[in-house]
């Protein structure tokens, strides 16, 4: 470059930088000349709009210039893959004249029952279908359960909702829960009258299946609608939406939510002051959307319109649970995969495992794993596909160090220990302690002082099933907080703390009265 070039070029390079200068101080000075209540009128997460969804819209352009419109040649199938010119026109004596005919993993949507389907097929079958598949699986749930919420007047989740009481179960004619615990496991089975088993996906067949997220969330979060497939419990049975959300490394601050769903759009003005600058990066990431089975850019997603993807924390909300589910990607073929609550990250510091089944022996390896393939119904070539996520272990281990600061909620009754504290339990609460570390054997699984044993267990729930299979060995979670987290069981076929003391009285056969299964019951709502 001769002299008097690079001259020019310099100098060019000083006005661009002094340019951009002035225009940065000239919009600080407009915010700082601006009324001191216009600056704080900034808009409440409830009504800021999600910055994952303005982030993957374009915005309508008026069709004014003539390199906007649509040409012949755009519209045209010239574009259609069996409209191609061969490379050789010796091609045509070839089989099937040099095309590929058959599936094409990259072009083909998943679950495409013949070469060419495009997402348009699926979308408006998808569309088509699921006011079936709801009615299908409403009429699955309304036999089984009496869906009519009684709420309990008194008792509380963390910020307020009210409990739902069971048992929500429904019996045969006749029966009742006291008659059916003399039977026999080979009694019910024969009878086929098991009233727990197991709760299937609304949408499994067809290669469907995948993440599926409560209304609530979706009023909030519209980008995680699908087209195909809705919630199908209704919301008294469900957690509360926003969770609460504690800290273990700043427990007197309580929730830290302050009403509010953390997502990409608040989690720094919440957590800059109360997070370490590590911590922080790690909520940065789980609330950074990524990639996954049905939230995606390409054909094979289940939203109307191509997604970013999904975060960690749209499925744990807050480092809690809303009750999404989706089905295990630990299993094959399709028919024995079973469907899975979206589980609480809450005292994840105290876990040795991770997965329902596939226990993972630390929350880095399940952070990674689930980015992986999880995130995929467990097939990394899937994951490929639609943009597989591979992580830096520094940052996993970032995410790892938040993850860890979920903390439990309080639990004024009990002591350092993890027991009552006689001196404010109940006489109800204490005979239900009584019970969980004796009679009912629920401490055998779920000890104290964090009601949980790190373990995986079998029930072998087969012994009272006709026509299905039961569910092997399943990570056995802590009870702590229990209240919050409805419906229970790995795929939330028990609806109420009420169903999962008839469910266990049938399983382990305890033979607890009315009165015992009460006082049960209440000494979980104290954990």
């Amino acid at each position: 470059m001769s002299l008097d070039r690079r001259r020019i070029y310099e100098k060019s390079v000083v006005e661009i930088i002094t340019a951009v200068a002035l225009g940065a101080l000239a919009g600080s000075l407009v915010l700082l000349s601006a009324p001191q209540g216009a600056r704080s009128q900034q808009p409440t997460d409830g009504a800021r709009a999600d910055a994952i969804a303005v982030a993957q819209t374009s915005k309508e352009a008026p069709m004014e210039r003539p390199e906007q419109k649509k040409t012949a040649h755009d519209l045209s199938d010239v574009f259609n893959p069996s409209s191609a010119l061969p490379s050789s026109e010796a091609l045509i004596d070839q089989q099937d004249r040099g095309q590929m005919l058959g599936f094409d993993f990259y072009r083909d949507p998943l679950g495409a029952m013949k070469p060419g389907m495009t997402f348009e097929d699926f979308f408006k079958a998808g569309v088509a279908n699921k006011p079936k598949v709801m009615a299908t699986q409403r009429k699955l749930l309304e036999s089984r359960y009496n869906l009519e919420p009684k709420l309990d007047p008194a008792v509380k989740m963390s910020r307020g909702k009210p409990i739902a009481v069971g048992p929500t179960a429904r019996l045969p004619a006749g029966m009742n829960w006291e008659a059916l615990a003399k039977l026999s496991p080979a009694e019910i089975r024969e009878r086929d009258i098991f009233p727990y088993k197991a709760l299937p996906h609304a949408a499994q067949g067809g290669g469907l299946g995948g993440q599926v997220f409560p209304q609530m969330q979706i009023k909030m979060f519209p980008r995680l609608e699908r087209y195909d497939v809705e919630f199908d419990l209704p919301e008294a049975f469900l957690p509360e939406f926003p969770p609460a959300m504690f800290l273990q490394n700043r427990p007197e601050l309580g929730d830290v939510s302050r009403g509010e769903v953390v997502s990409i759009n608040n989690y720094y003005h919440l957590f800059k002051d109360i997070l370490t600058p590590v911590q922080l990066d790690g909520l940065r990431l789980l609330v950074t959307p990524f990639p996954q089975e049905e939230f995606n850019p390409t054909d094979d997603r289940k939203t109307a319109q191509p997604s970013l993807g999904v975060t960690c924390l749209d499925c744990h909300v807050n480092g809690h649970t809303s009750a999404q589910f989706h089905i295990t990607p630990d299993m094959r073929p399709e028919q024995r995969r079973m469907r899975l609550d979206t589980v609480s990250l809450r005292g994840l510091f105290n876990q040795h495992i991770h997965g329902s089944k596939r226990s993972l022996r630390s929350v880095e390896d399940f952070t990674e794993f689930e980015q992986r393939t999880a995130y995929f119904n467990g097939d990394e070539i899937h994951a490929i596909k639609k943009g597989m996520n591979i992580l830096d272990r520094i940052q996993v281990s970032h995410m790892a160090q938040m993850q860890n600061m979920f903390d439990f909620p309080p639990a004024p009754k009990l002591t350092v220990t993890g027991r009552l504290d006689p001196a404010k339990a109940t006489a109800s609460e204490i005979a239900g302690e009584k019970l969980f570390f004796g009679k009912a054997q629920c401490s055998t699984c779920h000890p104290a002082p964090f009601y949980l044993d790190n373990q995986m267990h079998d029930l072998h729930v087969e012994r009272f099933l006709k026509n299905e299979a039961g569910d092997g060995p399943i990570k056995a979670f802590t009870l702590r907080g229990i209240k919050d987290s409805p419906p229970y069981l790995h795929d939330g076929r028990l609806l109420t703390l009420e169903d999962t003391v008839e469910f266990f009285n049938l399983v382990l056969e305890l033979k607890l009265t009315p009165e015992e299964k009460h006082n049960l019951v209440d000494f979980m709502r104290q954990l």
